[in-house]
């Protein structure tokens, strides 16, 4: 994977050394001199329920079409894998909540964690018993494997909620297996392909965030600048990234105000609201093909994501009780609220007053008394598909801080290397790692 030896050694033992943080990882502050927003719990629960001003149902019928934005369908699918792999905070989303009592469940850095977890020594369920190099997968391919009640065999059980995020992580260990394949006929010692495997898929899904995923969501002129400049807000040492918290529970939660309100899974077929009808947490019953996800060379264009406007569809605003669990308060219920609450629950500032401090000009419409909460201010400051200059510079920067933090991390380790797979053509993109036999 490189042509450096002993980068590639170096790479080897870091992996084996420095996989998983000890302790709890820890979440902090991004901008730390700010005070939290201490908006009311009942404007927020009002303005995230059904009716609320976040509910798409009350903005705009999504049966009249004209909620598209330009990018394709499964980006923010793809996102929310990213949150996954960097993030899992237990904690409630009511009640205040202090910093340092906050420990996330997640090593902060996007290695893939949620698809390897210990690795075939420490979790050997997820590998194949009679090649343990390669994952484990249901006997059609094209779902991980389950107990007899269903539950998913899988690196990280969030991957198991719907359809897409599961589709997303099947391609990823189908990845895996044919780079292990790809190895072993390059003559790689058996003893190192898993290890090697890893790393290959770990440097290409980093390659894709850095040079497919952000330019799309963020435009190219930002993440070159945090590039070639460094984050002027997050740029922790290395082993000493942590998350902030105006981007668990904010900046990178604007991936909810993408979702569809229905999506067709097959060319040709019926369209479904992503829950009930997608909902996870068992036997994959219909197929997905990634083609309707994203655009794929020689395909019809692929659908396209919900326009980023603040508002969430249907399928958000009522979750199904297999995503929620019981709730006593029935705007629980509503994917916006929780984004909201949980803003409030840990303290942070309003929109306007992250704009001031990034001296940027802040929004003047909406009403909310005492200012925007962060999360929706980042919605309704974009221009429909890329986050503004507040989301924008949140992601960008952590995202990229966390892969210099990372010890193992392409970009910290290597930072000239160059997909090497097969698929691998002048410009490597996110389709290329997923779907390898798409021509170009």
């Amino acid at each position: 994977m490189s042509t450096h030896p002993a980068t590639r050694d170096h790479c080897l033992s870091l992996v084996r050394s420095v996989d998983r943080p000890t302790g709890g990882a820890r979440y902090g502050r991004m901008f730390r001199g700010l005070e939290p927003l201490g908006a009311d719990p009942h404007v927020l629960m009002r303005a995230g329920a059904d009716g609320g001003i976040c509910d798409a149902a009350a903005v705009l019928d999504p049966g009249e079409g004209g909620d598209d934005g330009d990018d394709a369908a499964g980006w923010p699918f793809f996102g929310q894998l990213l949150a996954h792999d960097t993030t899992a905070d237990r904690s409630p989303i009511t009640g205040g909540v202090q910093t340092d009592d906050l420990r996330n469940a997640r090593s902060p850095r996007l290695n893939l964690e949620m698809l390897y977890a210990d690795g075939p020594i420490g979790s050997p369920y997820l590998f194949d018993l009679n090649d343990p190099a390669k994952f484990l997968l249901a006997g059609n391919g094209y779902d991980v494997p389950r107990n007899p009640q269903g539950v998913a065999l899988i690196g990280d059980p969030r991957n198991d909620v719907h359809l897409f995020s599961l589709t997303l992580h099947v391609a990823l260990l189908r990845a895996h297996n044919r780079i292990v394949d790809w190895l072993r006929a390059g003559g790689i010692p058996e003893e190192e392909v898993f290890d090697r495997a890893r790393i290959t898929l770990t440097w290409h899904y980093q390659w894709v965030v850095v040079h497919d995923f952000l330019p799309r969501l963020v435009g190219q002129a930002l993440v070159d600048e945090v590039l070639k400049d460094g984050g002027k807000w997050f740029a922790p040492a290395t082993l000493e990234a942590f998350i902030p918290l105006e981007f668990a529970d904010a900046a990178y939660r604007y991936g909810h105000g993408q979702i569809r309100h229905t999506y067709r899974l097959q060319e040709g077929g019926p369209e479904y609201p992503l829950f009930p009808d997608l909902v996870g947490f068992g036997p994959v019953q219909r197929r997905l093909d990634l083609a309707q996800m994203f655009d794929v060379p020689g395909r019809p264009r692929a659908q396209r994501a919900k326009r980023l406007d603040g508002s969430l569809p249907a399928s958000l605003i009522g979750l199904p009780e297999q995503v929620t669990g019981a709730v006593d308060e029935s705007a629980y219920k509503s994917l916006a609220v929780r984004d909201l609450l949980r803003g409030d629950t840990t303290g942070l500032p309003s929109g306007e007053q992250v704009a001031e401090l990034l001296g940027v000009p802040p929004l003047t419409e909406g009403n909310w008394p005492g200012g925007t909460p962060l999360w929706f201010y980042i919605l309704k400051e974009s221009d429909g598909t890329r986050l503004g200059p507040v989301g924008g510079r949140i992601v960008t920067e952590v995202l990229i801080g966390l892969l210099r933090a990372d010890p193992a991390g392409q970009l910290s380790l290597e930072p000239d290397w160059r997909p090497t797979l097969p698929s691998a053509g002048e410009a490597f993109e996110l389709t290329d790692l997923l779907i390898p036999d798409a021509s170009r």
